[in-house]
């Protein structure tokens, strides 16, 4: 028995609107359910899944410092060109997207930050400011959380994410994912050297369609594998291409309107990983703007799809 997917629903302020049956296949998903931050796995599930990984998952007398073998660093050499490859490979849309996203995320201002609940905040201002911004922008962007259910040794949990929905003239449209601190959902204990070049080949945020995510999934759960053979250890259920295709692709929802519980200003000190997070996102964003990598987004004041008109939105494929 396999995942089991439901189509989401599109969650405007009080109204909804379901999404076609075939959303699987051609969107991949986006998560409804309350706010929360990162992946947070069934604690007792994953609890025991990590306790019997490291009790029984390695062979015993392993050394604990990681290195490279020949024909392993050459494999992941490969895929870290790979991974450049599909982070070069944008159309027009993407690129003026990942360009806004760049910049926006540069101008979060983290004294005054947006937020919905007081505890385990997990990044949430930071994806709720983003989507303000992006809105503010003309772009049909959303909160999206997905949850499911353990199967087998696959632990359930939920993931918090940002999507931007690209709208036609013939009522068709194309989902994007935005998805901050993207590295995180790769990083392995006793990871070679050649396996950090993969990762840090990775985009700082996550901007592209839900095809593109997939290859990078598919490639890192490959370099993951490889990096953990070369110290002769499994692939642990929750960086398996199973889980980390449930983190985006599970039943779900997405809020466009998101209600905010307080209107109350936190101070950065209320939110030191948000804060953290955002410093090492600018650090990573400027470096990659610097760099070329990203080009500066340029505001041509030119009018997006206007609010009234997503709500109105037939939310279909073609």
């Amino acid at each position: 028995m396999g995942l089991q997917h439901r189509a989401p629903l599109a969650v405007h302020g009080g109204g909804r609107e379901s999404l076609p049956s075939d959303w699987m296949g051609r969107l991949g998903g986006c998560g409804r359910g309350q706010l929360g931050g990162f992946s947070h796995e069934s604690e007792h599930d994953l609890g025991s899944l990590v306790r019997d990984f490291i009790e029984n998952g390695s062979c015993g007398n392993e050394s604990w410092y990681s290195s490279d073998s020949d024909s392993g660093s050459s494999d992941l050499a490969h895929l870290a060109d790979k991974i450049l490859l599909y982070k070069h490979s944008v159309d027009q849309y993407e690129s003026d997207l990942v360009s806004v996203v760049h910049s926006l995320i540069l101008s979060i201002d983290e004294t005054n930050y947006p937020f919905d609940k007081f505890d385990m905040c997990n990044a949430s201002c930071i994806r709720l400011s983003l989507v303000k911004l992006l809105q503010s922008s003309g772009y049909d962007a959303a909160i999206c959380t997905t949850k499911w259910q353990s199967i087998g040794k696959i632990p359930g949990g939920e993931h918090e994410f940002i999507d931007v929905i690209n709208h036609f003239n013939d009522g068709c449209f194309e989902r994007y994912i935005i998805d901050i601190d993207f590295n995180s959902h790769f990083e392995i204990a006793r990871a070679v050297q050649s396996y950090d070049v993969v990762l840090r080949a990775l985009p700082p945020v996550f901007v592209g369609s839900t095809s593109k995510l997939k290859q990078f999934l598919q490639t890192m759960e490959e370099a993951a594998r490889a990096s953990l053979k070369q110290n002769s250890m499994p692939l642990p259920p929750w960086r398996s291409l199973a889980y980390l295709q449930a983190k985006w692709e599970s039943t779900s929802g997405r809020v466009v309107s998101p209600h905010e519980q307080s209107t109350k200003q936190i101070h950065s000190s209320d939110h030191q990983h948000c804060s953290e997070l955002l410093t090492r996102l600018k650090s990573r964003v400027e470096s990659e703007i610097r760099g070329g990598i990203v080009k500066p987004w340029k505001n041509d004041g030119k009018q997006r799809l206007k609010p009234e008109r997503w709500r109105n939105s037939s939310f279909r494929t073609c």
